[in-house]
């Protein structure tokens, strides 16, 4: 017995052990499970970093983007899959009131249809970020906002900026002119009939828009791209006001996304323009906003409409009855 375990050290020592066919079929049985194993935990480790349960289900993301052509652009219009529990919303600046009041009157149409949109949305797993700017400080003290501010750190590719401005070397001449301001009015692009002297509104988000289950509040571009990491969330749409001004150049909006590698698009029917038609080019409200989401198709993501948002394609959401 002595001599036979000198022989098996001197064998585990000096070379590897010739095993029988068996005991290498055991052997690699053994290491795939470690493997499968290893993966389910790093995948329980991935998951756990999630404060939204990851719930399968693909959004057939319909959109629309504008590809340059010699001279011009021409439409292309594509399906893709996005997975949702990798998708957020980002709701830009729909405040309870705004100093324009044409511009607080679309808000108010617009937001009963966002809500029945981020709705379905939220059913299917997407993250819900809601950004009323300058007005988080009414949501302090509830858990949608300390669920953001407590969002692991982490590092964004490039600086997230305050403000990103017209970018002149990725994108054209601006559409329209809205920087016009007109009488005692602050706010430029505002088409009111007489403009009225900039006072004080009521920033918290329109009360048509619901703040509910694992959403967050934020208008913090950090404290967003934490949330959106930890989140796993890589694809992000972009709704809100003003699509010329705080839906492209905020610190979460889509210039910022763009930037941080982000796939980012805007949802084209729940968004609204600062534009006066006394400015040029010359033409309605309507069409101001056209013309500035036919620049950002051209120049920065595509659009897509809200009802991508509101259903899973059939069979993606997991088990199907029998």
């Amino acid at each position: 017995m002595k001599h036979d375990d000198h022989k098996k050290r001197e064998q585990l020592m000096n070379g590897p052990i010739s095993l029988t066919r068996r005991q290498a079929l055991v052997a690699a049985s053994q290491a795939a499970s470690a493997v499968a194993l290893s993966g389910l935990a790093i995948g329980a480790e991935e998951q756990s970093t999630r404060t939204i349960p990851a719930v399968p289900g693909n959004l057939a993301i319909e959109w629309r983007r504008r590809q340059k052509d010699g001279v011009g652009f021409h439409l292309i219009e594509e399906t893709v899959e996005w997975n949702a529990s990798e998708t957020a919303i980002i709701i830009c600046d729909m405040w309870a009131d705004h100093p324009c009041k044409l511009a607080a009157m679309r808000v108010a149409r617009m937001a009963p249809r966002m809500n029945q949109v981020i709705s379905l949305a939220r059913d299917h797993g997407v993250a819900i970020i809601h950004a009323p700017s300058s007005g988080v400080k009414h949501y302090q003290d509830t858990p949608y906002r300390e669920r953001v501010k407590n969002a692991r750190p982490a590092k964004p590719p490039v600086p997230i900026q305050g403000w990103c401005y017209h970018n002149t070397e990725h994108e054209g001449p601006w559409p329209i002119v809205d920087d016009v301001k007109r009488g005692e009015a602050k706010v430029t692009g505002c088409d009111d009939p007489i403009a009225r002297p900039h006072k004080p509104t009521d920033r918290h988000q329109h009360p048509d828009i619901k703040i509910i289950g694992y959403d967050g509040v934020s208008d913090n571009g950090q404290e967003i791209f934490n949330f959106l990491e930890q989140e796993g969330r890589q694809n992000v749409v972009l709704m809100g006001v003003h699509t010329n001004m705080c839906v492209l150049g905020r610190p979460f909006g889509i210039r910022q996304q763009k930037y941080l590698g982000k796939n980012v698009v805007l949802c084209r029917d729940l968004t609204d323009a600062l534009y006066d038609p006394r400015d040029k080019p010359y033409v309605s409200h309507a069409r101001g906003l056209e013309l500035v989401i036919e620049h950002i198709e051209q120049y920065w993501c595509p659009s897509i409409l809200g009802q991508c948002l509101t259903h899973a394609i059939p069979s993606t959401s997991g088990p199907v009855a029998s």
